[in-house]
């Protein structure tokens, strides 16, 4: 018989800890060479440090156990070759996720940064360029809790919650900008960025020429901000070309503090 080894042994020899070796013998991936019914000691033999080597190697490529199992059920070199060209393509895929993460969170960082270099009740006209949204009809009074029509708008794009934060927005129509009626909104939205993983009946927002303010508040706080801007496209001679945009860069999914939450309305103009 090969040199026997405890499990404490292999646990150092091979710095794996005890527990996990306890859960490849449960779940038979690596069940040792001999166990005494007296006292239930586990004992490895030399020959299972091959196996050890090869479980090792392949943890150290993110090989999940169940594939690992599978290899050792019918050890064979094309097997361990699909199984490797399998992880291969895993991996690929996983890199392509983080990579999408590492852009949401520079895309974000930049917005929040941006936020806070905001000058307050300053108007701008602003080319900006077409955006991808999913949005939701719905005339919504300005004192309506809004968390429950954007979970209706999740549901009918099948989008994800996560991409919510800081990309929402609520509309007020064209004729009631134009009869001065700040107190309903149109729509709420949301918008898409590149790296989501995009839902369904989606919609653009025409890019185009805009006025945008930004103001301490929430939307409940937007009125002194509309009249502001209405009266400055008179002043200037523009014509109100859709629908209002109204962004919350700063609110409760950042913090707490309401003296902190900054708003931004964006107008269509010609």
């Amino acid at each position: 018989m090969n040199e026997l080894f405890t499990i404490g042994e292999i646990s150092k020899l091979f710095n794996i800890d005890v527990r996990l070796l306890r859960h490849y013998d449960k779940i038979s991936l690596l069940k040792p060479e001999f166990v005494n019914k007296e006292n239930g000691y586990r004992y490895y033999s030399t020959r299972q440090f091959e196996c050890l080597n090869t479980i090792h190697y392949l943890r150290s490529l993110n090989m999940p156990l169940p594939k690992i199992r599978e290899f050792f059920e019918n050890r064979d070199d094309k097997k361990m070759l699909k199984i490797l060209e399998e992880q291969k393509r895993q991996v690929e895929e996983e890199r392509k996720q983080l990579d999408r993460i590492e852009r949401k969170l520079e895309n974000r960082l930049l917005q929040i940064e941006d936020a806070f270099q905001t000058e307050f009740d300053k108007i701008e006209e602003r080319t900006l360029k077409d955006r991808v949204i999913a949005v939701l009809k719905k005339e919504l009074s300005i004192s309506d809790d809004l968390e429950q029509p954007i979970r209706e708008l999740a549901k009918r794009n099948s989008l994800h919650a996560v991409m919510f934060l800081g990309k929402v927005g609520v509309s007020i129509s064209s004729s009631n900008l134009q009869g001065g009626k700040f107190n309903k909104f149109s729509a709420v939205f949301v918008v898409i960025e590149p790296e989501d993983n995009r839902g369904e009946n989606l919609s653009c927002l025409p890019g185009g020429n805009y006025l945008t303010l930004r103001f301490r508040g929430t939307h409940k706080d937007a009125k002194a901000s509309y009249i502001k801007m209405l009266q400055y496209m008179k002043e200037k001679g523009y014509v109100i070309a859709g629908d209002s945009l109204e962004f919350a860069l700063i609110d409760y999914g950042l913090t707490n503090d309401p003296s902190k939450f900054i708003t931004e309305i964006q107008i269509q103009y010609k």
